[in-house]
């Protein structure tokens, strides 16, 4: 993608699963330069270690809530991708200003810090529990949103363009449910299950990074763009894995329990990438959707496009994945030990 070939990058949360594939990607798309911005020392480190690019990475040791950080992270800047948050839903519901203060006022730090240093485009990582939030995690990245999609509207003259990406369940991240309930199963059980009827949408890792960059190709300033995305039942993924990996570990399938623990605080049972309230703004493309501002934005051109989405976007209402299907994304997505593989 040319629009990455030559420029200045900057990746907040740069270090972490989402950022740091976004860091890679970048520098295989040809960025002049790489800056991380992560304030997680050891896998700052490690990034460091493993990508060993000194001519083009440059691991800054800092946080978003800090803004004279971020003025000296941003200058010479282009592009800015913003991955840094705080994500864990439970942990939010019991620290609510931490996440405030991460999520909410550090994302305004990083857009006045991106004004001041006039960057040219500004891409937010979100989630599917910013729609119609239940948890303290969707509010804040809710807020996120809103704050990213406002700078449109009083930037004045500065040519910076702001936009968001939203998405679920990601295969290989920190949260993924995945590798959890692997050493669940190499434990030889149990394997913890919130609610066998709960669903969640799912992608790899790499399919996340490339809406990350496709939104930054098709931005205009002020739109969220969500990638469409199969969906899962969680008894099923937790039954599918036991059969499948249990004799791998050396534990027979049918000597794995699972035990269902109820939903965590924060947590619903069923996920939302658009709320009904959306649908009036949202049109629908092959690959994603795309949320357009509902705040009047004097410099936005709405696209003539149909607006086909006639009903909340869900992970109720899609079909879910087989079993076959489940493992074929697992296995294509590489997050397991070796020994597990078929």
């Amino acid at each position: 993608m040319d629009t990455i070939n030559g420029k200045q990058v900057l990746v907040t949360g740069g270090a972490g699963s989402i950022g740091s594939q976004i860091t890679k990607r970048a520098l295989d798309l040809g960025a002049d330069t790489i800056r991380v911005l992560e304030n997680n020392e050891a896998e700052l480190f490690e990034l460091q270690r493993e990508i060993d690019d000194t001519n083009r990475l440059r691991t800054l040791l800092g946080d978003i809530r800090d803004r004279d950080r971020l003025r000296l992270a941003l200058e010479g800047i282009d592009i800015v991708f913003h991955a840094a948050a705080l994500k864990h839903v439970e942990l939010n519901e019991y620290n609510p200003f931490e996440a405030v203060q991460t999520n909410v006022q550090g994302t305004q730090n990083l857009v006045r810090a991106a004004l001041e240093e006039e960057v040219e485009s500004f891409i937010a990582v979100s989630t599917d529990k910013a729609s119609n939030p239940t948890s303290v995690m969707g509010a804040t990245k809710l807020l996120s949103e809103r704050l990213v999609i406002a700078a449109n509207a009083y930037k004045g003259q500065r040519k910076t363009e702001f936009s968001c990406v939203r998405f679920g369940n990601v295969l290989g991240s920190s949260g993924s449910v995945v590798p959890l309930f692997y050493q669940q199963i190499k434990s030889g059980g149990p394997v913890t299950v919130t609610d066998p009827e709960m669903t969640r949408f799912l992608m790899p890792i790499e399919e996340a990074v490339d809406l990350v960059f496709s939104a930054n190709e098709r931005m205009g300033g002020g739109e969220v763009f969500v990638l469409k995305m199969p969906t899962f039942d969680v008894g099923t993924l937790a039954e599918t894995m036991i059969n499948a990996y249990g004799s791998a570990v050396g534990n027979q399938p049918d000597t794995i329990e699972t035990e269902i623990i109820g939903p965590r605080p924060g947590e619903r049972i069923h996920e939302k990438l658009i709320s009904e309230d959306e649908l009036q703004n949202t049109v629908e493309q092959s690959d994603m959707f795309i949320i357009y501002p509902e705040i009047d934005l004097d410099s936005y051109q709405r696209r003539e496009e149909t607006i086909s989405l006639t009903s909340e976007y869900t992970s109720a209402n899609e079909e879910p994945m087989s079993s076959d299907e489940l493992l074929d994304m697992i296995e294509r997505a590489n997050v397991l030990p070796i020994e597990a593989h078929r």
